[in-house]
């Protein structure tokens, strides 16, 4: 067994020993998606825990500690923490009670532990998927478009930080869309993150990252590379590409 696999067992049988616990869920490589896993991942779950024990597993680490000694941690939100072990394993984890569960967004969670009398559809979340305005081929495009409008002319006031997040990062999320709508659905797709696992499925010369994420000083030349991609693929809107192509040569 994986060892961070073996660590949410060996909190799960902790756990499952006090009274005001409901379950432990992995999430992320530790979920449903386990094929995900390898040496670089990190240990994401949810601990679902009884009405007013919230506070008490999210500010406390005592619990954390059992398996193995805790070396840093701090509190990155109301209900969780990020944490270090002394072994290398990284955790990050919220603590919910049932009615919270369901008010978060999460997908393909794993039932690692669930006491006899917990309630059904703890690996459901009530939260609709995060979704765009509308999920078309020309929403994406129109996008990247302006956000390549937009970046250029942030990048030619010399905001070229905002500028890198329009174009290399905006930007770049479109171009990710219209592959998965042009080419269907990636294997082990995050809905909250169009990034992830982007370089597996798609090799350099369908997704040009490089060229395309070239870094701070790159805009102009990533917005050239992003431009250019559209236009091998999709009809560009006259007025507006005139007016990008402009920018990209002042």
């Amino acid at each position: 067994m994986h060892p961070l696999l073996h660590r949410l067992d060996e909190l799960a049988a902790h756990l499952a020993t006090r009274d005001d616990t409901v379950a432990v869920l992995g999430l992320g490589s530790a979920g449903a998606q386990r094929g995900r896993l390898d040496d670089h991942s990190d240990l994401d779950f949810f601990l679902v825990v009884e009405e007013g024990a919230t506070s008490r597993y999210a500010d406390g680490t005592g619990w954390l500690e059992t398996p193995c000694p805790v070396v840093y941690s701090f509190a990155n939100e109301r209900h969780g923490r990020k944490a270090l072990y002394a072994d290398g394993i990284f955790v990050e984890y919220a603590v919910f009670t049932v009615a919270e569960l369901h008010r978060v967004a999460f997908r393909g969670a794993r039932v690692v532990w669930r006491r006899a009398d917990a309630p059904p559809g703890l690996t459901e979340s009530d939260v609709p998927e995060p979704r765009p305005p509308f999920d078309t081929v020309e929403f994406h495009l129109n996008e990247a478009l302006t956000n390549l409008y937009v970046g250029l002319h942030r990048e030619l006031r010399g905001e070229h930080l905002s500028a890198a997040r329009f174009i290399q990062g905006h930007a770049v999320d479109r171009v990710i869309a219209l592959l998965r709508l042009s080419e269907g659905e990636p294997p082990y797709r995050d809905v909250f993150d169009p990034s992830r696992r982007v370089e597996r499925t798609y090799p350099p010369h369908v997704l040009p990252l490089a060229a395309m994420v070239p870094g701070y000083r790159g805009n102009v030349a990533a917005a050239r590379a992003v431009l250019d991609w559209l236009s091998a693929r999709f009809p560009i809107p006259a007025p507006l590409g005139a007016r990008i192509e402009e920018m990209l040569s002042s």
